[in-house]
């Protein structure tokens, strides 16, 4: 296995999990936002929420269990412990005063390249079920659901929610989190390779390159079910799981858990990476522009941006930046000020970083001073707390600094 052969191994291992095909070195410190552009459609309004004081928010990182290249976590609701998802195969369940146990395992049926493996996980809102997104020993995507209780998942329940197959290894997304609305929203990259060969990131007959919305218990003798009120339902020769689109490589999507409001870090090619943002309430059909744009510049075919969905926030490829690590407003109680603000970081450059949304546009964007080499993903506890996965094994808490 990959957690195995050192770090230097492990960093090589998912440089995709993100990466533009052409790689890149830039830096975080040019990081520049995006305007929304004349004839688009902008994430717009206030922030709807107290006014993180970024500069006077002093945070450190607590180690809280070092695990075989965690990728993603997740909570049970009325369950105290902090489910994380490792890239080889395993849900590990995190407790305090515990050894991590394993709940759920996977191992020798998940593929291990860099950008695959077990990639996401999500608890149901009735805590009965656990889903989770990984891609098979041929590099195909599954969503699949397991009953789940005090024992942890109950293998025999095994189910198969949704299966993609993956034409290329890389670009896979594999985000699962149920939204306030109940659904299960699936990030799904656009099949890889480099600048989208097969266009499906603007294509609505496939499900590669979006963010689908489902009902995920068997319906109508389908396997999941599709909301009625989901965007292109009846329109011929549309996916009706889709919920938003044009989107390259969403690697880690949250939902604002006061707001409601979708955050998405999608990934760029070669020259931007993009923060994208769905005000809650909005009826999804979003086009976020890919291939057609990267981020908010033209990339192939027309420079219209009109019916465009443009980033809130990009940064450049010029230094020791590579691919955009999706992460969370933070919500919790422990650090202030930084209420508000939206933590995210890149997985080359390994620094956290935050910036608040005000009338659509990122203000107050800091570097808070913490480095974690391989930034794989971030989570969030039941109180709001974030957590960030480091590839090369260790699970970290976002805390107050002393002093």
């Amino acid at each position: 296995m990959l957690g195995t052969l050192g770090p230097v191994l492990v960093a090589i291992a998912l440089l995709g999990a993100a990466c533009g095909s052409n790689g890149g070195q830039h830096s975080a410190s040019a990081s520049s936002p995006a305007s929304t552009l004349p004839g688009t459609t902008g994430a717009s309004g206030s922030t709807r929420s107290p006014a993180a004081n970024l500069a006077a928010a002093h945070v450190a990182l607590e180690t809280v269990a070092t695990l075989e290249q965690p990728l993603a976590i997740a909570v049970r609701p009325g369950d105290p412990a902090l489910y994380v998802a490792e890239k080889v195969g395993r849900v590990v369940a995190l407790a305090d005063g515990t050894e991590p146990r394993t709940v759920l395992d996977l191992t020798g049926q998940v593929s291990l390249g860099g950008e695959q493996g077990l990639l996401g996980l999500a608890f149901s809102p009735d805590a009965r079920f656990l889903y989770v997104d990984f891609t098979d020993t041929n590099g195909d995507t599954h969503v699949t659901e397991f009953r789940f209780g005090d024992g942890g998942a109950d293998a025999s329940s095994r189910r198969e929610v949704l299966f993609v197959p993956q034409p290329f290894s890389n670009h896979n997304g594999g985000a699962l989190a149920f939204g306030p609305d109940g659904y299960l929203y699936v990030a799904l990259g656009d099949g890889g390779s480099g600048g989208d060969p097969y266009g499906n990131g603007q294509s609505l007959s496939t499900p590669l390159g979006k963010i689908l919305r489902i009902s995920p218990r068997p319906s109508e003798g389908r396997p999941y079910g599709i909301p009625r009120d989901n965007p292109f339902v009846g329109r011929v020769g549309a996916k009706p799981e889709i919920w938003d689109y044009g989107l390259r490589n969403p690697w880690r999507f949250s939902f604002d858990r006061q707001t409601g409001d979708l955050w998405i870090g999608d990934v760029g090619q070669t020259d931007w990476e993009e923060v994208d943002v769905e005000r809650a309430g909005s009826p999804g059909g979003l086009n976020f522009g890919w291939n057609r744009y990267e981020g908010s510049h033209p990339y192939l075919g027309s420079d219209d941006p009109t019916g465009l969905t443009m980033p809130v926030y990009e940064y450049p490829h010029d230094g020791a930046v590579c691919s955009i690590t999706g992460g969370y407003v933070y919500r919790g109680a422990a650090i202030p000020d930084l209420v508000g603000a939206y933590v995210f970081g890149d997985y080359c450059a390994g620094e956290l970083e935050a910036f608040v949304l005000r009338d659509g546009r990122p203000t107050g964007r800091r570097l808070l001073g913490l480095r974690v080499d391989g930034l794989a993903s971030f989570g969030e506890d039941a109180e709001g707390e974030l957590y960030v996965c480091a590839l090369s094994g260790e699970v970290l808490k976002l805390v107050p600094a002393e002093g």
